[in-house]
């Protein structure tokens, strides 16, 4: 049985909330009214997109006592949140059963209810194309589908990561074929998504959010709207420059997680442990910022928006060496750890890969977290089974590979129990992702060969001379 409340808010009559004090123009008498019901928590927030991103937002608000409306087009996720269930690990299912006991939420799969709303927010996909370039296709369909159902009075803000430019150039006249323009019939706003799934330190409400408008009353209506919810917004000149600041955070971790990685790179070549450089620098008060070594890039954003600043850039006649050069580092770091893998059978156990069985630990992109996109474990699992390995792996947040564009191959597959006789059976255990709990010092006693792109094994204390780090 459905633990939805009654959603009354969403069909009240629009007319009846619109008593607001009369302004000078048209546009001016939208912006109170949005500013008065944003105020008393009456505004109505559709969110589309219900992911990692998408979820967490609009818990937030259906929290703070907002009516809230959230659009998916997966069905399968729409029914489980009306039955109070989660589908991402770390929000549990207490949370999504509270919302519609507790709260005005409501999940569904058609647009046209977005009518009602009074703001609406696009939490959709922005990956790359198989040639390293903006897939758009999201935000494109969505801004199709909206510009059918939008009306006076809404604000639409972008939060999906994207390139400087995609709010204006190619959502806006997407919402204007309409006939309503921004500006003067409804709002137009970038704020993107700063979401760490998996952060115990910084959830959504904790996170200040930076606000970019179409123009001044956009920016203003969205920066009181996210004032409401979380730790402050931050509102700058133009949608393109809020566009710009998210993607630069991003690049500043690629470039910097790179500069580590090459690093690793020199340091192994001179017997030098480069987990331990990095701790020991860290206690230098200024002037420097840990960032460690991995086995690749993972995550929806790190990985890919360096690609979607180098893309635009271009349009502008220059070429981002410093950050292309980063990515290749970045992208040859699964084959670095297979090559380390391949020595390291050859030197302490006389074998090659072929034939080889090899159990990943860690399979998501990160550590504790229930999240496969753009994981560096995929790529490596699919390059030891080109290789001729026979390859199993355990992950406690990821019981079954679910389908994705790069790895269709290894959907499907199922985390294996770990035990001292899985341990036991490899030739070799390759840690990809150093979750909390794996029981390392179960897998020291038992395993043959560990070979440690996250230093986990260190970090739990134990050296041994079949623990070597890659």
């Amino acid at each position: 049985m459905s633990v939805l409340k009654s959603t009354v808010g969403w069909a009240a009559d629009i007319s009846e909330r619109s008593s607001e004090v009369p302004v000078p123009s048209v546009a001016g008498q939208h912006r109170q009214t949005l500013l008065e019901l944003i105020l008393a928590a009456k505004a109505r927030v559709g969110i589309i997109g219900l992911g990692y991103v998408g979820l967490p937002l609009a818990c937030l608000f259906a929290e703070k006592g907002y009516p809230v409306l959230g659009i998916d087009s997966d069905e399968v996720k729409a029914r489980a949140l009306n039955r109070g269930r989660s589908y991402i690990e770390h929000i549990p299912d207490e949370r999504i059963a509270a919302l519609g006991q507790q709260h005005d939420f409501k999940a569904s799969t058609d647009m046209e209810e977005l009518r009602q709303a009074d703001v609406i927010i696009i939490c959709v996909p922005t990956p790359l194309t198989r040639h390293r370039e903006p897939d758009l296709q999201f935000i494109e369909a969505t801004g199709r589908a909206l510009a059918s159902v939008l009306r006076p009075g809404q604000i639409v803000i972008l939060e999906s990561s994207t390139y400087p430019g995609t709010t204006r150039e190619v959502l806006k006249p997407l919402l204007e074929a309409s006939g309503l323009r921004s500006g003067r019939d409804f709002f137009l706003a970038y704020s993107p998504e700063r979401e760490d799934p998996g952060n115990a330190s910084f959830g959504t409400s904790r996170i200040p959010k930076i606000v970019g408008g179409d123009c001044a009353a956009a920016r203003e209506v969205a920066t009181v709207l996210y004032d409401q919810i979380v730790a402050g917004a931050v509102p700058v000149s133009s949608p393109e420059t809020a566009e710009f600041v998210k993607l630069s955070e991003n690049i500043f971790r690629a470039v910097n997680i790179a500069l580590v990685n090459e690093l690793k790179v020199i340091c192994m070549a001179m017997g030098v442990d480069v987990w331990e450089v990095i701790d020991a620098a860290a206690t230098k008060p200024f002037g420097f910022m840990p960032f460690y070594p991995g086995p690749g890039l993972g995550g929806h954003c790190i990985p890919v928006d360096p690609f979607y600043l180098t893309w635009k850039a271009r349009e502008f006649g220059i070429n981002t060496k410093f950050i292309e050069l980063a990515g290749e580092i970045n992208a040859a770091m699964p084959e670095f750890v297979v090559a380390q893998l391949v020595r390291q059978l050859s030197e302490q156990q006389g074998r090659a890969l072929r034939g080889a069985r090899i159990l990943l630990l860690g399979i998501a992109y990160k550590k504790n977290v229930d999240d496969l996109r753009e994981s560096p474990a995929l790529t490596i699992f699919e390059m030891l089974l080109k290789q001729g390995a026979e390859v199993t792996f355990h992950d406690p947040h990821i019981p079954l590979i679910k389908p994705t564009r790069e790895h269709a191959s290894l959907s499907g597959l199922k985390s294996t129990e770990l035990t001292p006789e899985t341990i036991a059976a490899a030739d070799a255990v390759l840690i990809v992702t150093d979750h909390n709990q794996v029981d390392y010092d179960l897998v020291g006693r038992h395993a043959r060969l560990i070979v440690d792109t996250r230093n986990a094994m260190g970090r739990a204390g134990i050296s041994a001379a079949h623990v070597v780090k890659a």
